[in-house]
């Protein structure tokens, strides 16, 4: 198996879905795995399993209050990142656009829009001082296409696609911004869009053994372009 140079990796919502299945695939590659979720109960269980140097916390991205201390923590104690990757992510109960509660709507934005901006904002500053380092936001197909009952879902997708192209303008030589649609997985958030027709597609650690290689060899000519894991 082919092996990268060792990286150190911020991951978010990695306690579920394809966050625990790129935490098992970039340690077993080698990599430094720094993840955070928001299940005190996952995260206590990826601890048990991932000794030093990898480190896991529970931070809710969606709160700048958590992401501040923990990404100066992180920081400190392991230095700037490689690869900075948002993945934590929730979706909308299927329904009309009309008929989904605020706080629903709101918890979506908060989670996949305002929460990867609180990480960038916190681990950014070091990456551009450095001059280095690679961030990827985690889109959707429907970040580039839409469907129905889930115009929240869809909302969020289509703003990190923005969000990240205007970041990859800002960003100096060396680095590089990305938004990339992991395409279509058997996870717990398809199951509540696409019920039990979810089984058809590759669940999340068979889609892992082509995501994370993928992931760890962008580099900044990849910069504000929107990419896809391979099939």
């Amino acid at each position: 198996m082919a092996r990268h140079q060792p990286k150190l990796v911020v991951l978010t919502g990695v306690t579920r879905g394809l966050g625990l299945a790129m935490v098992e695939k970039f340690i077993e590659l080698g990599h430094t795995v720094l993840g955070c979720g928001r299940s005190r109960d996952g995260i206590d269980s990826l601890r048990r399993g991932h000794r030093p140097p990898h480190d896991f916390a529970a931070v809710d991205v969606s709160q700048e209050s958590q992401v501040e201390p923990w990404a100066a923590r992180l920081l400190s104690s392991h230095g700037i990142p490689d690869l900075l990757i948002n993945n934590a992510g929730v979706i909308n109960k299927n329904a009309p656009l009309w008929q989904v509660p605020a706080e629903e709507f709101d918890a979506v934005i908060d989670v996949n829009v305002k929460g990867a901006a609180n990480v960038i904002r916190h681990f950014l500053p070091a990456m551009t001082a450095r001059k280095s380092g690679i961030i990827v936001n985690f889109s959707s197909g429907w970040g580039r296409a839409v469907a129905p009952e889930v115009a929240p879902y869809c909302a969020s997708k289509w703003a990190i696609e923005g969000l990240t192209r205007a970041l990859a303008e800002e960003l100096p030589r060396g680095m590089a911004a990305v938004p990339v649609d992991p395409g279509i997985i058997d996870t717990d958030m398809l199951r509540s869009c696409f019920g039990g027709s979810a089984g058809r597609y590759p669940n999340a650690r068979e889609w892992a053994e082509k995501a994370v290689p993928f992931l760890c060899q962008l580099n900044s000519r990849d910069n504000g372009k929107p990419l896809d894991i391979p099939k």
